[in-house]
């Protein structure tokens, strides 16, 4: 892979994660909590009415922090932890709404490609910085 690929491929996925870091806390009452839906109503306004914001936010922040991590310090570490989150995540979502897999705007179906993509990126990465072989 060339260079421009990979910084192609590699700020296209920072594009993806501060977006969604900026309009999750953006939609912090409406679509962010939405998405929340398929949690037990108990632990949406029940004794602890402020673990959806605390969730979201904290959503919003790993985001934010994976987005800025891929920007200005790229490298096997922060691909190994943006699979790690997004496999995290996207098996957190499942748990909430399984529906979302067939959604028709794909909210889970598009993380197929982004793992492609981060590993793709990961395995160049270690290429890239491995030992010239004998």
């Amino acid at each position: 892979m060339t260079l421009a690929q990979h910084k192609l491929l590699r700020y296209s996925l920072v594009a993806v994660w501060l977006a969604t870091a900026l309009v999750s806390v953006w939609e912090l009452h409406g679509q962010s909590r939405a998405l929340l839906a398929g949690l037990p109503t108990a632990w949406m306004s029940g004794p602890a009415p402020w673990l959806p914001t605390t969730i979201i936010l904290a959503g919003a922040a790993a985001d934010a922090v994976l987005g800025l991590w891929l920007a200005f310090r790229p490298g096997r570490s922060a691909y190994g932890a943006a699979l790690l989150l997004m496999a995290a995540m996207t098996l957190l979502a499942t748990l909430i709404h399984p529906a979302w897999w067939f959604h028709p705007f794909g909210p889970l179906t598009k993380n197929l490609p982004i793992a492609a993509i981060l590993w793709v990126l990961l395995q160049d990465s270690t290429t890239a910085t491995s030992p010239p072989k004998p």
